[in-house]
């Protein structure tokens, strides 16, 4: 309950931490036992675990778009982005900045700040501008930017970046555009060949319940001939059962980022998340996601919600800032196991397809009551 403030409804076990790590489907366990069981009975291994690489691929094709052969598996999103700007055509004259925000996550900062070695300058936007807004990015979009990256939806504001319009408007600049897409994925439509990006990068850990490990990039085809990766190994090459140690050819698609011995598990996992949520539809997830957040946003007062009210600029996730109760609200979760989080802009909760309505609206009944008890007390 809120400190001090005795209420009838007491919710429990509420997971709102989608943004963070979504739970498993349970097609997932059924998927890695049928690779365990293969793996212990058949004399080579190898044919099914390629397969299941080529699933895991396929199925991002059909929830994000784009073919197959231009996504490829990553270990996470750390990576990914630094087998990209090492893979760029180096900076030239006076367009050698790469323009990021101080409101992305700072993984990313910490990749980026390599690139400085490529002859990169970087450039931050400060934080705290709200990037939900086209507007706002105009006065950054310079001759001088060579490369800009971009959160699809910023993990710690709640905001989602108008991705289409930026891309349309960096690629009139000769900018390269970079599009993580961590904190959307599962959540939010998502159409690659739409956005028209030069890449793409994210992680299935999420919304999309597939666990750690499976990462992935999507490359625009237009640029995978001029972007050469040196974190390469044996299935980078055209041919990785050459074993000829003088002949290395790139791959033609995105698989010339995949490097060497790749991982298994982790891309059989997701692959079956990701089916299990292709069949949900993600429209109905996000309108669902919607609802849900609709009813917290009506418990609590107006100054409370930090993140966009806007479906076209909000992501799946609520950020809220309780002012002088805070503290108390933090401590009322936790007593009533919400599983949620805390960060610089406030509290982050995430509801998602597998929170029903009835459990969503028994928690903000809750919140509501406690804030009527406190009165003046839950205002700033």
């Amino acid at each position: 309950m809120l400190v001090g403030v005795p209420l009838m409804v007491t919710p429990s076990s509420i997971y709102l931490l989608n943004h963070s790590v979504g739970k498993p489907v349970d097609t997932a366990f059924k998927a890695i036992n049928t690779q365990f069981e293969h793996w212990q009975h058949q004399v080579e291994p190898w044919p099914l675990w390629l397969e299941s690489v080529d699933h895991f691929r396929s199925q991002l094709a059909r929830f994000m778009g784009g073919e197959a052969s231009q996504w490829c598996p990553q270990t996470n999103l750390s990576s990914a982005l630094t087998k990209l700007l090492f893979s760029i055509p180096r900076p030239s004259g006076c367009k050698n900045r790469l323009l990021l925000s101080e409101d992305d996550f700072p993984s990313m900062v910490f990749v980026a700040k390599q690139a400085e070695s490529l002859g990169y300058q970087l450039t931050f936007i400060p934080k705290g501008l709200d990037l939900s807004l086209f507007a706002n990015w105009e006065a950054w979009i310079k001759e001088d930017i060579a490369l800009v990256f971009i959160s699809h939806v910023q993990s710690n504001t709640g905001r989602q970046l108008p991705v289409n319009a930026l891309c349309q408007r960096f690629k009139e600049n000769g900018t390269y555009t970079i599009v993580d897409v961590a904190q959307s994925a599962g959540i939010l439509p998502i159409d690659v060949m739409g956005w028209q990006a030069d890449a793409v990068i994210g992680s299935c850990v999420k919304w999309l319940g597939g666990g750690p490990g499976a990462g992935y990039l999507w490359l625009n085809p237009q640029t995978t001939s001029d972007w050469l990766p040196k974190d390469v190994g044996w299935f980078s090459h055209d041919n990785p059962f050459e074993f000829d140690p003088h002949h290395f050819q790139y791959r033609d698609d995105a698989l010339r980022f995949w490097g060497g011995t790749p991982s298994v598990w982790p891309y059989t996992v997701a692959a079956a998340a990701i089916a299990h949520w292709q069949q949900v539809g993600v429209e109905r997830i996000r309108a669902h996601n919607l609802e849900l957040l609709a009813l917290l946003r009506n418990a609590m007062p107006e100054q409370w919600w930090v993140s966009p009210v806007d479906a076209a600029r909000c992501s799946g996730t609520a950020i809220i800032h309780a002012g002088a109760v805070m503290d108390a609200l933090v401590e009322a979760l936790a007593q009533a196991n919400v599983a949620f989080d805390r960060r610089e802009y406030g509290l982050r909760l995430s509801p998602h397809w597998t929170n029903s309505k009835q459990q969503i609206a028994d928690l903000a009944q809750w919140i509501e009551q406690g804030v009527a008890k406190l009165g003046e007390q839950s205002k700033f």
